[in-house]
């Protein structure tokens, strides 16, 4: 393929999210043309697996300015920048409009399934950068096809790939024997159905970020309603419990986060969870009556419970780039050059600073992860982090290196995580001030048990400290 037919190839996006979709409309403000690609059904499918949690970041932090010059000869006008969307908003009154004005170029019940050079596999040397692209696509129907591209835009996220209850990156074993009884997500206690399933009932609820406050705080007001008598929380923590754990509290600037820290904690102190600590699953075990049992890596076995959410994080799936020459944190999955900026042994969402392409670039051009799935196992991504992520990518596709290497965002000093927030209780303020991470925490240990365990003494009130995981 000769080098103006090359360049004429469009770039393919992966990914009809907000990453993705920005990407495009970025793309489009550089004269080129996008194919965006999404397994889902429609437009921010992901996103609407999530539609009821509500976003700590305002409508004012999550319309990418491109897009939104895309949407406005439209009519489309953003909802009031300073309110906060929930996931399902944030769908239907953006994503999904930007992908109808956007039109054929957005392809829905398009799975990518591999992407390489054309006639090059990673092996390959010789002449392999004037090689376009090549996409496979499986299609909904059963159709495959093959798509050319001039370069490739991965914004597909980590949704469809969450961490396992494992203590060591793995699935427990017995862990996918039990899937009837497990869940990776937040569950919507206001769906009937999933109510039903957890109400009057033992769940056990691994992980220590955002989600599980979430979950832990769903689980005490389900327990407090008239339908929810008997439903129990028990909080599996991997380490102990110290002044980060609850994440901001009152001196958070984000109030909604610090209320949906505060409310876990006293999910704990009220007697609606239990609390362990210092439990790594290794096991996960049917007992007799159906329900599961947890046994640790330390041999400790926990007394039954009847459901259990796995909230222990995400990872790139890069299964259909194994034929590509990536270059990626051994430890984070990320980027070479991001990983040191994410890095949450030194960072928080709030501290990273806006990078471009040379950050997210690769030993095989043209290839860029952008979005969540950039971050890697990284627990924390904030979606203006993203838009400025895709102009830059756009322009260096386009050939702008002085546009493309200019930073045209500037953070809150401390960001904005995303996530959920109380925002539903009326006597929560909204701010909208990006608070994320505080003074380093000073160890303050629930009381583990020691061999048979179902809980453990209220956490002490800690020191405020930093901010976002899972």
């Amino acid at each position: 393929m000769n080098a103006p037919a090359f360049t004429e190839l469009p770039v393919i996006v992966i990914g009809a999210g907000p990453a993705g979709l920005a990407a495009a409309a970025h793309l489009i403000d550089q004269d080129i043309e996008p194919l965006v690609l999404e397994a889902g059904p429609t437009a921010g499918a992901a996103v609407r697996e999530w539609s009821h949690v509500r976003l700590f970041s305002t409508w004012g932090e999550v319309v990418d300015p491109a897009a939104e010059k895309l949407l406005a000869p439209t009519g489309w006008t953003r909802p009031d920048p300073a309110t906060y969307p929930s996931g399902g908003d944030w769908a239907e009154q953006y994503l999904q409009p930007l992908a109808e004005t956007l039109g054929e170029r957005v392809r829905t019940g398009a799975t990518v399934t591999g992407v390489s050079r054309t006639g090059r596999d990673r092996i390959v040397d010789a002449d392999r950068e004037a090689q376009p692209f090549v996409v496979h696509v499986a299609y909904a129907d059963g159709r495959e096809e093959r798509v050319f591209a001039r370069a490739v835009i991965d914004a597909s996220g980590t949704w469809a790939t969450p961490s396992p209850a494992g203590g060591s990156g793995l699935p427990a074993l017995g862990e996918k024997a039990a899937a009837d009884r497990i869940t990776y997500r937040v569950p919507d206690l206001k769906d009937p159905a999933t109510r039903a399933r957890y109400a009057g009932k033992r769940t056990a609820v691994i992980g220590s970020g955002a989600s599980a406050f979430t979950a832990l705080a769903y689980l005490a007001d389900l327990a407090k309603s008239d339908d929810g008598s008997g439903t129990k929380g028990l909080w599996i923590l991997r380490r102990g419990i110290s002044g980060s754990t609850f994440g901001g509290g009152e001196t958070d600037q984000l109030p909604a986060r610090g209320a949906l820290g505060l409310a876990a904690k006293a999910a704990v102190d009220e007697g609606h969870a239990d609390a362990v600590t210092g439990f790594r699953a290794e096991a996960i075990e049917r007992a007799d009556d159906g329900r599961l049992l947890l046994v640790g890596e330390d041999g400790r076995r926990l007394d039954p419970v009847d459901e259990v959410i796995v909230l222990t994080g995400f990872r790139p799936d890069l299964s259909f780039l194994d034929e590509l020459r990536l270059g990626l944190d051994e430890r984070l999955q990320a980027p070479v050059e991001l990983a040191p900026l994410i890095d949450p042994n030194q960072h928080s969402c709030g501290t990273v600073y806006p990078h471009g392409h040379r950050e997210l670039s690769h030993p095989e051009q043209s290839i860029y992860l952008v979005g969540m799935k950039s971050y890697g196992r990284a627990p924390t991504f904030l979606a203006m982090t993203g838009y400025e992520q895709v102009r830059s990518v756009a322009a260096a596709i386009a050939g702008d290196l002085d546009a493309a290497d200019r930073v045209e965002l500037t953070l809150p000093e401390t960001g904005v995580c995303g996530g959920a927030g109380l925002y539903d209780t009326p006597d929560v303020p909204q701010g909208d001030a990006g608070g994320c991470c505080a003074p380093a925490p000073q160890l303050v240990q629930l009381s583990a048990p020691a061999a048979v365990a179902a809980g453990a003494t209220a956490a002490e009130k800690a020191p405020a400290g930093g901010c976002c995981g899972s």
